[in-house]
């Protein structure tokens, strides 16, 4: 891939993405399978300003090695540096780029419950500085490839070949192959906030799901609640941030405990290193009652029952059938690509920032208003090119906002 595109992409995240600032730190988390393109996006942080950058190189194999010989107890330690680094990143509030290129089956076969023990330990020892941070801090996620997720996308190609393919696919999905990266995605920002526009004016209390695949399931929304999409606005310094690289979506937060119904997915769920595939999901009472997967079901359950919140919804979004990333015809096998190809839920935490003046309210205030609190936070695929969403609104109204797997308005 040419190094000017790199540069531009680089650029992208550094200053679209997490919107780096003069004076600001930043820590970028990312593997070791692109080491020059972490490098151009350190360079990029400190053009745009940055005070420092930092890297936390993470990699899969030492995940797998930790999880079979450390015992549950130490995976779910922190230790006093981790947690004086914690403190000063909810002090200092850096710029946060998570840079993606795991393996989707990099974690297939190891002790779940385990990994999860360990999780869940660790998430509640450091849940005071995440709570704390939240809403608070700028933070962009984006991707490169490694070679084992490029080979699983890309079977059939050399292995060169395979990741040189999947650089091309990111690059365009991110609209960042060609022109300029950053008036690209100025362009594309103003498409999405028109659509929240109009869907916020609607007043709506409730979505419909339904497709012959089998989803029958409304979802209660609260009436504080927006929908979002594109750049987000960072109340403490009022800076302009967009999350994810790529975005199609338009999102809202669901009341949680509020869902009624049976869900099919539509494309496999890449979650803890682990494919789940061919599943679907029952709810009553707002939680997951009832459960299915043709593959790796233990892991799907793993995920339901990581706390009080996995089992509920955290995420209602709406990405049309036609998104580019879908019409690339390409199956990601990561979240951030995949649910930007159709419509999605997300098990686990509820978004606070999408209710109306949320920074007047407390995280207790939130919570009780019914924003879902979770350690986890996972999106799954359940759009189609026959899926029906439609809007319910507090005087009975209903109106169509998908049909056939496509905007209805």
């Amino acid at each position: 891939m040419k190094k000017t595109v790199l540069k531009g992409y680089a650029r992208l995240i550094a200053r679209t993405g997490a919107a780096v600032q003069k004076g600001q730190p930043v820590i970028i988390v990312a593997g070791l399978e692109q080491p020059e393109f972490i490098e151009l996006l350190a360079a990029e942080c400190y053009r745009a300003g940055a005070s420092e950058v930092e890297v936390d190189w993470r990699h899969q194999p030492l995940t797998r090695l930790a999880v079979r010989y450390k015992s549950a107890k130490k995976l779910g330690e922190v230790k006093a540096w981790e947690e004086e680094k914690q403190r000063w990143q909810t002090e200092a509030l850096p710029a946060r780029i998570v840079v993606l290129s795991e393996d989707p089956d990099g974690l297939a076969g190891i002790d779940q419950a385990k990994y999860a023990a360990g999780m869940q330990a660790r998430y509640q020892k450091l849940r005071p500085y995440i709570d704390a941070r939240e809403n608070r801090e700028q933070w962009c996620i984006a991707a490169v490839p490694g070679e084992k997720w490029a080979k699983k996308v890309f079977p059939e190609l050399p292995k060169g070949r395979a990741v040189e393919r999947l650089w091309e696919a990111i690059l365009s999905c991110s609209r960042a192959l060609e022109g300029d990266p950053l008036e690209n995605w100025r362009l594309h920002d103003l498409d999405i906030k028109a659509r929240a526009e109009a869907l916020n004016a609607m007043g709506l209390t409730a979505l419909e799901y339904r497709d012959p695949n089998g989803t029958e399931l409304r979802v209660g929304l609260i009436p504080e609640a927006l929908f979002l999409g594109g750049a987000e606005r960072c109340p403490v310094n009022g800076v302009e941030y967009n999350p994810n690289i790529p975005s199609e979506e338009l999102f809202v937060t669901p009341r949680a405990g509020d869902a009624e119904g049976v869900v099919h997915a539509t494309r496999p769920l890449a979650v803890q290193g682990v494919l789940i595939e061919d599943f679907w999901l029952r709810f009553e009472g707002g939680r997951v009652v009832e459960l299915h997967a043709e593959k790796n079901e233990d892991a799907l359950r793993t995920l339901v029952g990581m706390d009080e919140g996995a089992a509920m919804l955290g995420e209602c979004a709406l990405v049309p059938y036609e998104s580019p990333i879908r019409e690339s015809g390409i199956l990601f096998y990561n979240t951030l690509f995949d649910e930007n190809a159709a419509c999605h839920l997300a098990l686990g935490r509820g978004y606070s920032s999408n209710i109306r003046d949320y920074e007047k309210y407390s995280l207790d205030e939130l919570r009780a208003m019914g924003v879902n609190d979770s350690m986890v936070h996972e999106d799954f695929m359940i759009g189609s090119a026959e899926l029906d969403i439609t809007g319910l609104t507090a005087s009975g109204e209903r109106l169509p906002i998908f049909r056939s797997g496509g905007w209805a308005f």
